[in-house]
């Protein structure tokens, strides 16, 4: 019997041994060596406070530059400034905005179908970060043509690596300016490894959680969910179901009472003229 489209794409999808041994680095620093690390010989304020700064910007980074701007082109910003923010992104570890950005595309062009990258149809563990150990035979030049028409995309995804390093770099040198060497571990730690542990699994959260748990007021066409306990992880993606009914829009919560931290930020930026033509739809129940 011949296989399926769907089982040849199953089978032709490449193991990432590069990805998964990132991966499990991460959660192995994290969830062994950061509480080793801590209980023989502390954190400071100071490595608190700092993972706490890097959290918001690296997670802003994704969700108001990979995201709302490069995927979706909810609004529009100098070079300069889309150069900062995507800089930002880079030091989350999700991959270059032009491959993250390209996967997203994808996401909403085939939601819950076998091409969908992250597809909810086939569990949690694969929506959440199990798509991540493969390299998909779905990924294809047309879902990247727009952002590749983009030069500052483009730079960032030529130099993505050494991004990457200077986050990781960023708060260790930090520490040892405060701390000397120990210091410079400590804020290593937290503001890098940990936070970075933390920033992809808010991602995560929103490719898995949002589409298995919470409501559908906008829309039922596919598996995306509105979660506000979400959103306070994810600044302000959450509200997921809005989101895939009215993509382009700069705010995944809508009513000014929604706890979306990335249009606050969209929005500051077009007061002190840093950000302009920002999209919005008046969202209908149903």
């Amino acid at each position: 019997m011949l296989a399926t489209t769907t089982e040849t794409a199953e089978i032709r999808a490449e193991f990432s041994p590069l990805n998964f041994a990132l991966f499990c680095a991460i959660v192995a620093a994290t969830t062994i060596g950061l509480p080793l690390y801590g209980y023989y010989y502390g954190f400071s304020l100071f490595d608190w406070v700092l993972f706490l700064v890097m959290y918001i910007v690296t997670g802003m980074g994704i969700t108001v530059g990979y995201h709302r701007l490069v995927s979706h082109q909810s609004f529009e910003c100098p070079n300069w400034v889309k150069a900062c923010i995507l800089v930002a992104g880079g030091w989350a570890l999700q991959n270059s905005a032009l491959k993250w950005g390209g996967d997203h595309i994808r996401h909403h062009a085939k939601t819950d179908e076998e091409e969908d990258p992250y597809n909810a149809t086939k569990g949690f563990w694969h929506s959440h970060c199990g798509w991540l150990f493969y390299d998909s035979v779905h990924r294809k030049d047309k879902y990247e043509i727009r952002l590749r028409r983009d030069p500052v995309v483009m730079w960032q995804d030529r130099y993505y690596w050494p991004i990457v390093v200077t986050g990781l770099l960023l708060p260790f040198v930090l520490g040892v300016w405060h701390g000397g060497w120990q210091g410079g571990i400590s804020a290593f730690l937290l503001g890098g490894l940990f936070r970075m542990f933390m920033v992809l699994n808010s991602t995560f959260t929103i490719n898995s959680l949002c589409h298995m748990v919470g409501a559908q007021p906008y829309s039922k066409k596919d598996s995306s969910r509105d979660s506000w306990l979400v959103s306070f992880v994810s600044f302000g993606e959450g509200y997921h179901n809005f989101h895939h009914a009215y993509a382009r829009d700069f705010r995944n919560g809508p009513e000014w009472y929604n706890f979306d931290p990335s249009k606050w930020i969209i929005f500051t930026l077009s007061l002190i003229g840093l950000a302009s033509n920002l999209r919005r739809n008046d969202p209908t129940i149903g």
